[in-house]
């Protein structure tokens, strides 16, 4: 596996952004230099091995995260977002569109959402609040069948706090940080 720096440093310079860090505090928390986390974050060097740990709990990934350049992480099916869960759901809403509501595909395929869930999907195709909370049990989904989940898209992204913490939870209970 070869490392691409550039995709590290932009995974890092992320993060540490993200929790409001200066690269001057990150340094202090690893006890390395300033000058060390900006060239990581200009991708002309990578943290030493054994920051990596430290790294991933100060940043709260895995380091197969901070490795990967936040791309697919080893270990996991893929790498899924939240906003990814949010364009499966519009894709729906835009077959019946393109289909027509009455469209045999489209029927077949809402009916077996709706049998499988006990429930009316199309209710969150106009509503705000129950479109997230499908596009959070989309993402709960893929999470249970091996998906990784970062969880800072968690964070940044869900905007309900009952399905931010249920997800975060969830994520915490399988270890993935």
């Amino acid at each position: 596996m070869s490392l691409d720096l550039s995709a590290i440093g932009n995974f890092i310079q992320k993060g540490r952004k993200h929790y409001n860090m200066t690269q001057a505090e990150l340094a202090t928390k690893l006890n390395i230099s300033p000058q060390s986390v900006s060239n990581w974050e200009r991708g002309e060097s990578v943290p030493d091995v054994a920051l990596l740990p430290d790294l991933a709990c100060v940043l709260h990934c895995s380091v197969d995260a901070i490795l990967a350049g936040g791309n697919v992480v080893n270990g996991y099916r893929r790498y899924v977002t939240f906003s990814q869960m949010c364009e499966a759901l519009s894709a729906l809403i835009r077959m019946g569109e393109l289909l027509g509501r009455d469209h045999r595909v489209y029927t077949t395929i809402i009916d077996a959402i709706n049998t499988s869930m006990n429930t009316t999907i199309e209710d969150a195709f106009a509503d705000p609040n129950m479109f997230e909370m499908w596009a959070g049990e989309f993402l709960i989904g893929c999470i249970r069948n091996g998906d990784y989940v970062d969880p800072r898209d968690v964070m940044a992204n869900m905007k309900s706090s009952q399905w931010k913490e249920y997800t975060l939870n969830l994520l915490d209970e399988l270890g993935i940080r």
